[in-house]
């Protein structure tokens, strides 16, 4: 059962997303560039094992792989489970079985989607067959799922050279992370104060120190900590890095490169938070320079800390908050 955070407790949705670039070997491009072409590759080992899907070094040996055989498109279903409610970007819209297929001639399996009409359809032992996808481009998706399929096993798994027209040499693929996220008692409270421009954290009632932001206990002492402290605004930037690299899909698009992300020290804190550094040229940034908070325009949390005009702080102040 889903536990749900009591009212008081902020929870927002959220979502991590970031594509995936990767260039394929031999194997691998052979493999995907024949799912392009409606035939399945796998590999051979020095004991005559098939592996499907081909990997580039034997998983018992290491050795390097490189016979590749065709497999049949038929199969046997090694297990199963039901997948009642499909989330988004799943291989099938309706609830549907996510099946191992042992392909005919492979002695590996290979996990994908069965469209079947209900749980009561499926069984570890059934036959089925790959169900292609009407317009391919070298990916697992080029296999729309799996379907029924009363057949016998086909021939032994036949040599292949692995060249195709046009091979697929390399993948982007969306890593996504779909969820819902609740920071907690300590670290709402946190955000309310924000809200009024105010930073607090909370003090180890063992070793003192104040954490910013608040975790609900010290991670060191392992006790709670209760005691609310108000620090900052002002801090000193203990370390710092220059990205450039421009944000994408974030709401800081307008944020030209190159920029300043610091480690800054909030007085009174135990420990650095990070932020933004600007009204600054990137490389006038420096160890020990004092800034302030700027807020966003909505006044809910500082967009980026600036400088104060005061003098660096002395490294002995800030050394063990690096």
């Amino acid at each position: 059962m889903k536990a749900t955070p009591p009212p008081d407790i902020l929870q927002a949705p959220l979502v991590v997303e970031f594509p995936f670039t990767r260039s394929l070997g031999p194997v691998q491009s052979a493999f995907l560039t024949g799912l392009r072409e409606q035939t399945v590759l796998g590999v051979r080992t020095e004991t005559g094992e098939v592996l499907v899907p081909p990997v580039e070094y034997d998983p018992a040996t290491a050795a390097e792989l490189r016979d590749l055989v065709e497999v049949g498109t038929t199969g046997t279903v090694t297990t199963w489970a039901w997948n009642p409610e499909p989330r988004p970007a799943q291989p099938l819209a309706t609830p549907f079985a996510w099946v191992l297929v042992r392909l005919d001639g492979a002695d590996t399996a290979l996990l994908h989607a069965l469209d079947a009409p209900g749980p009561e359809a499926v069984r570890t032992g059934m036959r089925v067959r790959i169900r292609w996808a009407a317009e391919r481009s070298g990916a697992i998706t080029d296999i729309a799922c799996f379907e029924l399929y009363d057949s016998d096993p086909v021939a032994e798994p036949r040599s292949h050279d692995g060249r195709f027209t046009d091979p697929v040499t390399g993948i982007v693929a969306a890593a996504r992370l779909d969820y819902t996220y609740s920071p907690g008692r300590a670290q709402t409270r946190y955000l309310q104060d924000l809200a009024e421009r105010r930073t607090v954290g909370e003090r180890c009632p063992s070793c003192a120190k104040v954490y910013v932001p608040p975790r609900g206990a010290c991670p060191t002492c392992g006790v709670a900590t209760t005691d609310r402290v108000e620090v900052g605004p002002r801090g000193t930037v203990t370390t710092y890095c220059i990205v450039n690299i421009k944000a994408t899909h974030t709401a800081n698009l307008d944020i030209e490169v190159p920029y300043v992300y610091a480690h800054i020290a909030l007085d009174g804190a135990g420990l650095a938070l990070h932020g933004r550094i600007g009204g600054i040229p990137y490389d006038q940034v420096r160890m020990g320079l004092r800034v302030e908070p700027v807020w966003s325009g909505d006044g809910r949390y500082p967009d980026h800390y600036r400088p104060t005009g005061e003098p660096d702080a002395d490294y002995d102040t800030y050394k063990e908050l690096l």
